[in-house]
């Protein structure tokens, strides 16, 4: 493990003229100018027992597999000088601990990067401190940042700036290249935060990454053009060439459990990944690179650590590396007991089909074994190694759903039974408590939203009455 004289030495490289300093509260060293501007900040290391996480978030191009220490460099870009001092403190870190550095050609060895003054704005404590000091573009609306790996996860570093950001009121903006992509976790929390994804394509200016809506930098931050009206920038439509038969089938569910001191969490996760893949989980950790070989009494106690606290607990879950599949899950307590919301995701390369014949298998056992109270499963058209490019890819369509025994007892048997006009659920699980499992479609009919929505809307209306 790197320690705290090798992570000074490789900082060294800033020379006499910078200061380091401790953020985020003691994740980060960060190299600061004298007027306390951060040039560069280097993340605690992380020991990854993961096989695959590093050439899954370096885009295959790692040379190195677990377990191995990992961290990362990052330059500020309002500093001209920044990013070949950060190259220098990577390539004396690499030298110092026989590492190595991703991309290679990035690091340097000796330089000693000489920054006497700060080249931007630097954030006050009262605006979110350390964290927001690290950022590109600060204004009273928005923090901008520029990240330009070819993969955008989940990292720590990702989730605290999220949750700082939203704390000072201000909208994140995430900057990179059209040809970086995010990992699924990272999309899921940038969905859930006030942040947006921007492509800068010179050919183009700016635009969403997820809708494709063209942007431009008016008071501060980033808004959709309008005038004449919103569109959609050339780069974000679908790349030539069609289809290329990869696909991605995916599984929300949710899961109700009485509070118990004996409950073990990741069940149904763990369910759902062995029925589909014939493997457990390889690893999990609350941010990516994921971590920690899979654990369910480890993570079940990280979680009944943070409920004391009154906090909920969000995970990342991966699988190896010839079988893609990546997961989410947040853990809460609710009036309703320990509920457990999980995104699963398994990636299908052409010639591969997605097993949909094993889903009343799995919707059975989840609702029978795990609590469930229901599970929506949707196969797309999107790329098998589960990132989300900076174009177009077309929406999933439903394939099952399934409302397990507490939801068909709370509506009645009867009625949801009817809730799909012309076709009777599946009844899973024991005659007195029973689960339905509804079949959708096949993954290629659009028709499929139409009959889930007649399902939504008919236990919508159930439960209003």
């Amino acid at each position: 493990m790197p320690d705290v004289k090798d992570l000074l030495a490789a900082l060294h490289a800033g020379g006499p003229d910078l200061r380091v300093k401790r953020a985020g509260q003691g994740a980060v060293a960060q190299l600061c100018t004298e007027d306390g501007h951060p040039v560069v900040s280097l993340e605690a290391p992380r020991y990854i027992q993961v096989p695959g996480e590093a050439s899954r978030l370096l885009d295959g191009a790692a040379g190195t597999e677990a377990p191995m220490w990992w961290t990362e460099v990052r330059a500020t870009a309002a500093v001209p000088e920044a990013q070949r001092l950060a190259a220098s403190v990577a390539g004396r870190l690499a030298t110092l601990l026989d590492g190595t550095t991703w991309p290679p050609e990035a690091a340097t060895r000796t330089e000693v990067v000489t920054i006497r003054a700060s080249g931007g704005s630097a954030a006050h404590a009262d605006d979110g401190g350390d964290v927001l000091s690290e950022t590109d573009v600060l204004t009273d609306q928005a923090a901008v940042v520029i990240h330009d790996s070819p993969i955008l996860a989940a990292t720590t570093w990702l989730t605290e700036l999220l949750h700082t950001t939203a704390g000072t009121g201000r909208h994140l903006y995430l900057v990179t290249p059209p040809t970086t992509r995010l990992t699924l976790p990272a999309r899921a929390l940038l969905d859930r935060a006030p942040a947006r994804w921007v492509i800068h394509a010179p050919e183009t200016s700016y635009y969403d990454g997820l809708s494709g809506l063209t942007l431009s930098w008016r008071d501060g931050h980033f808004t959709p053009v309008t005038d004449p009206g919103p569109t959609v920038a050339d780069a974000y439509r679908p790349p030539s060439g069609g289809a290329t038969g990869e696909r991605r089938l995916l599984l929300s569910l949710r899961t109700i459990h009485p509070a118990d001191e004996r409950l073990l969490l990741g069940g149904a996760l763990e369910c759902a990944w062995q029925t589909l893949t014939d493997e457990a989980p390889a690893g999990w950790s609350t941010a990516e690179p994921v971590n920690v070989p899979w654990s369910r009494r480890q993570l079940t106690d990280l979680a009944r650590t943070r409920a004391r606290s009154g906090s909920p607990t969000w995970l990342v879950a991966v699988g190896t590396p010839d079988r893609p599949a990546i997961a989410t899950q947040r853990v809460q307590h609710t009036r309703l007991g320990v509920e457990e919301h999980i995104t699963l995701a398994f990636g299908h390369p052409t010639g591969r089909p997605a097993p949909l014949h094993l889903l009343p298998h799995l919707a059975e056992e989840l609702a029978t074994r795990h609590h469930l109270a229901m599970m929506i499963t949707e196969l797309r058209a999107a790329r098998a190694d589960l990132t989300v490019p900076a174009h177009y890819e077309p929406p999933a369509l439903p394939v099952s759903l399934t409302l397990g025994p507490d939801a068909v007892a709370d509506l009645g048997a009867d009625r949801a039974g009817g809730a799909l006009s012309g076709s009777r659920p599946a009844h899973l699980g024991s005659a007195a408590r029973p689960a339905f499992h509804y079949e959708l479609g096949d993954g290629n009919d659009p028709a499929a939203w139409r009959r889930l929505q007649q399902i939504r809307g008919h236990v919508k209306t159930d439960a209003g009455a």
